[in-house]
């Protein structure tokens, strides 16, 4: 008898009780205990054993590297030659303070409202887009650009009479004509371009005189033809014009850079910009706009 309660004792240390799982009793064994397949995860996922079959070589650039060229500012006074080409030499001219601050200002006011300012309606592409900025002319001749021709206005503002006399003796040019913007604020602007129409003339000289509050000018020189027309590596230069600054452009600077006033996302504001130049009648055969550009049997 005392040996079966001994065998009992023995056997019934050795039987614990199974624990109960306290999940759902599906029978489904945990993601954690399933049990190890023998087959691989697809090579697709990145899990398993690859093969590659490509050899990766290096090749030197077929271009070379290039730096682009770091962007120069003028903004003292000044004569600046900024280029040289077979077209010529492109000069640009800075007059900061050519206006007296107290005269400047008169004649900002006067302007602003006096002039017949209106928003021109022009074409790219075919599709027609209301300029970000507002415009009036003057001249004896009508002004086509891009496809918008502005009507010939011989009703001058006496004081922009007296302001052409005025740039007549430090240019030595006779404008005939001239070009009013107003830039209402930073999100008014004009993109990049050349004032090169047949009826300015070759090389023309244009006097831009600046008026409010100072916005950027920006130049960047025309890509030569195996850049295809790709203004990445291009000569640029920025000029900040001030409230009564006058910049002159001449020589071949409107064959040779484009020029711009971008937007800016900042508070401007307004700013109204004079450019004289003289004009003439279209060149027979030449449709009214029609670029004039520079060939090797100018003089």
């Amino acid at each position: 008898m005392s040996d079966k309660r001994q065998r009992a004792r023995v056997q019934g240390s050795w039987a614990k009780q199974v624990p109960k799982h306290s999940g759902p009793s599906t029978g489904a064994v945990p993601n954690n205990h399933q049990p190890k397949s023998g087959s691989q995860p697809p090579a697709a996922w990145g899990c398993g054993p690859q093969k590659t079959t490509t050899t990766f070589e290096f090749n030197q650039p077929t271009k070379a590297v290039r730096d682009v060229p770091p962007e120069k500012v003028i903004e003292l006074a000044g004569d600046y030659e900024i280029s040289h080409g077979p077209s010529g030499v492109s000069r640009l001219q800075l007059l900061p303070g050519f206006l007296p601050p107290e005269e400047a200002d008169w004649m900002f006011s006067k302007l602003l409202a006096e002039l017949p300012w209106s928003q021109k309606t022009n074409f790219r592409q075919g599709e027609a887009y209301d300029e970000p900025r507002l415009t009036c002319w003057y001249g004896e001749l009508p002004y086509t650009y891009a496809q918008s021709t502005m009507a010939a206005n011989t009703q001058w503002h006496p004081l922009l009479l007296t302001l052409r006399e005025t740039l007549k003796q430090v240019s030595g040019c006779s404008f005939n004509s001239l070009l009013c913007n107003l830039y209402r604020d930073g999100h008014d602007s004009i993109g990049w371009h050349s004032d090169d129409e047949a009826s300015l003339g070759s090389k023309p000289t244009i006097a831009s005189m600046s008026l409010g509050d100072t916005r950027v000018f920006s130049l960047r020189k025309q890509p030569p033809p195996e850049e295809n027309g790709d203004y990445t590596y291009v000569e640029r230069i920025r000029v900040p014009l001030s409230h009564g600054t006058l910049l002159l452009m001449s020589g071949a600077t409107q064959d040779d850079w484009q020029h711009q006033v971008a937007k800016e996302y900042h508070d401007r504001g307004p700013r109204i910009n004079l450019t004289f130049r003289t004009i003439y009648p279209e060149p027979e055969g030449h449709r009214a706009g029609t670029k004039l550009r520079f060939t090797a049997k100018d003089p």
